[in-house]
């Protein structure tokens, strides 16, 4: 496409400038409200299985038990991985030691893509796209868990596929069947970071499927978005700021220093958000169910942080954000700090799949411009 110097100017980072229309959800930051379809996510969250809202973000609807139970069955089923793959996941634990799971997923998925035939979404229909789908999601949370368990010189737990999906998780990551308690807390979790608007890896799964990539390859270009320090959260950041404050009595001078000096407070703020994010006050809530030292800190923290900001920020609405009692719970359910950010990853798979069969319905590809700000042209060419 040529530009000229007319061209219409849109914000930096494409800030609030709609792309498409989508019917899988939005998110309304001066309310404070986000949801998935037509359904409130936090209620879907507080009321649904992970496997119900997947079913949802998938074919558009809820399910009723027996679509549930034949769902959850089918994607059970996908958890275990493809034989080249599993031998390969020794390797790759190896080669991505320094960097962690979210790193070795994305050779994971590759892997996995090209093991199970996947094929260009523009080259298949939607029958066959949507399997896809399912099975790269079904992978994730086993890629996931079997790196970081070798990672730190452990073997692999084998998926069951008797276990719900959260259940599942837990057990793979940790070798032991999990409690009731520490299950439906996880799921609440995962159920509220399955879609959040078009953030930045989310556009990015829809750019890839824009392409007519396959499956696989549109999901690797999503991890890679996520993994950048700029948009992957940071829930366990915002425990080692907690830790960094150590005692109430140092929340105060400790708080006031950051501020002053420019730098961030983990876990407050949201590049959405006017008011409370709607993730943080359900997690807070889960939080408080569990109890503890941890929560009664952290919430004298948040407590103090949002005076603080309200009182050196004016006119800043700044509150607590998904990352900081989604890392006080995930800790009280003895989840690594390590694996913080790609539980995050194994939820958002989800929300990704339905983006890229939405995106893939669609044969435009997204191609926007730039405008040119360099040396005029065309130059002489020097010779050498």
């Amino acid at each position: 496409m040529i530009t000229s110097p007319d061209a219409p100017a849109v914000p930096r980072g494409l800030a609030g400038v709609v792309v498409t229309d989508t019917g899988l959800g939005d998110v309304r930051g001066r309310e404070g409200f986000y949801h998935y379809r037509q359904y409130a996510a936090i209620e879907l969250a507080e009321n649904r299985s992970f496997e119900d809202v997947w079913y949802l973000m998938v074919h558009g609807d809820l399910p009723d038990r027996a679509a549930a139970a034949d769902f959850a069955a089918r994607t059970a089923a996908l958890r275990t991985l493809p034989a080249e793959v599993s031998a390969a996941l020794p390797a790759i634990a190896r080669a991505s030691a320094a960097s962690g799971p979210l790193a070795g997923l994305r050779t994971g998925l590759s892997l996995l893509g090209a093991s199970a035939g996947f094929r260009p979404v523009y080259d298949i229909d939607a029958g066959r796209r949507r399997e896809d789908a399912l099975a790269a999601c079904a992978a994730v949370p086993t890629i996931l868990t079997a790196l970081h368990r070798l990672g730190r010189g452990l073997e692999p737990v084998a998926p069951r596929a008797d276990l719900p999906h959260a259940a599942n998780y837990l057990y793979m990551l940790t070798g032991s069947e999990p409690g009731p308690e520490q299950v439906r807390a996880i799921e609440r979790y995962l159920v509220s970071t399955v879609d959040h608007g078009f953030n930045a890896s989310t556009f990015t799964a829809r750019v890839v499927a824009s392409t007519g990539a396959d499956v696989a390859a549109c999901l690797v270009a999503a991890v890679g978005a996520l993994s950048g320090p700029l948009h992957g959260g940071a829930p366990s950041r915002a425990l080692d700021t907690l830790d960094a404050i150590g005692t109430p009595d140092r929340i105060d001078g400790w708080i006031r220093e950051q501020v002053l000096s420019g730098r961030r407070i983990m876990g407050f703020g949201h590049p959405v958000y006017r008011t409370e994010d709607p993730r943080s006050r359900m997690l807070k809530s889960i939080a408080r169910g569990f109890g503890g030292p941890l929560v009664d800190f952290a919430v004298e923290v948040e407590d103090q942080v949002e005076a603080i900001l309200a009182e050196l920020k004016p006119g800043r609405e700044l509150h607590t954000n998904v990352e900081f009692y989604a890392g006080v719970v995930m800790e009280l359910c003895g989840l690594p700090r390590a694996m913080f950010t790609p539980t995050f990853c194994a939820a958002r798979a989800v929300g990704w799949s339905a983006h890229i069969l939405e995106q893939a319905e669609d044969s435009k590809i997204i191609r926007p411009a730039a405008r040119y700000v360099g040396a005029p042209p065309p130059q002489p060419v020097p010779a050498p």
